[in-house]
This record gives C-alpha cells, structure tokens and sequence, in this order.
C-alpha cells in the first residue's frame, strides 16, 4: 500500500485548500478483495453553515447529514436523482460541516473491473469522468457512508502517490447544479486539473 492520508490532512478548517491538495491523490477502493484505484481529477467544496449549496446549510443536521458533522476523515455518500451514488469526503474538525464532492477521476488500477461494473467494451473518459459514473465504476455505494478513509482495514481510502498538480494546473469554475443556491452557485468552489480528459463537462 502507498501512503494513505492520514487524519490531520482531512481535519484542516480550509476546505477550499484541502479540495485542491485532493487533485493528484489516488481514490481506492477495495471490496472483497478487488482494488480499483484512480487519481482524482476534478473535485467541489461544500462548506457549511454559509453554503446555500451544501446540504448542511444553516447547519442542518438530519440523517443523512449527520455524518458531515463527524471529524474529518469519513466518507459522505448520499443518493442524486434516486440512482448516482455521490462519494465526498468529509474535512474540518467534529461540529464543522465541511465537505469535498469527489467528481471525477483518471482510471488507474484494476481497469478492466471498472469497466465491468460500468459495462463499457472499452475505455473513454465517460467511465469515470462525473461523480455517479466514477462511484459506480469504483463499486462505492451509499451504504459505505460514514466509513473512514483512515482506519487499516477502511474498504475505501485515498492515497498520497507523490503526483503534484501545481497551481497553474488547477482550474477553478463555479459547481454543478447548484442554481438553486442563490449567489452561492457563482462561487469558484470547482477544481479541475487542467486539460485532463478524464473531467467532467466544463459548465
């Protein structure tokens, strides 16, 4: 195994800086012993009690968003349009809301799986580029919310492979699908790496 983050990299009050400092890093999964694994190259900061858009605005805390609450380090998977299961990773300190959409990824390890679980008879960047697609070709589901990304035997964790992404590289543009969030959707909360094919549509 590479070098899983560990909890202080999550546990920073900055969500903006961490969501950046993801791009470059390697999402794992690793369910009954088949490990799929790509870089993250696209992510959205969601940081609450001010963010229109996060789900724990005014922080509001219910089921599902409970888990937002928790020290940084877990994951906060939640169903979209009752079929896309959205991978975030939780940050900032117990009580503090913070949260990193992980929206796409470049293919890396185990492809072939990823295909399978997709059903694609060859590789394009619709395998993982956008955050329902990328779960899925992953294998994460919504009933791994919750779960750390730093506990030894996590199923799911993300890695440090020394692959930096220099600021130049790195993109920033308002998120997607969150018009609804009044002057909170112009925010420039996207990162994307620069020229990656593996990113979803530009808005």
């Amino acid at each position: 195994m590479n070098n899983k983050l560990k909890r202080d990299f999550y546990q920073r009050e900055d969500v903006l800086q961490i969501s950046k400092d993801l791009l470059g890093k390697y999402l794992v999964t690793n369910f009954e012993g088949q490990l799929t694994a790509g870089m993250i190259v696209e992510t959205e900061a969601y940081r609450a009690p001010d963010d229109k858009a996060s789900h724990a605005y005014l922080n509001r805390f219910t089921d599902r968003t409970k888990v937002m609450f928790e020290a940084g380090g877990v994951a906060y998977i939640y169903l979209c349009y009752g079929i896309h299961h959205m991978f975030n990773v939780v940050t900032a300190q117990e009580g503090i809301a913070h949260a990193i959409l992980i929206r796409a990824m470049e293919p890396v390890d185990n492809i072939e799986l990823m295909q399978q679980r997709r059903q694609f008879d060859r590789l394009k960047p619709q395998l993982t580029a956008g955050p329902g697609v990328m779960s899925k070709a992953l294998g994460i589901l919504t009933q791994y919310t919750g779960t750390s990304l730093v506990a030894p035997d996590s199923p799911i964790w993300i890695e440090d492979r020394d692959h930096i992404i220099p600021p130049e590289a790195i993109v920033a543009s308002p998120r997607v699908g969150v018009d609804y969030a009044e002057e909170c959707a112009s925010w420039p909360w996207r990162f994307r790496v620069k020229n990656s094919k593996w990113t979803s549509k530009a808005k």
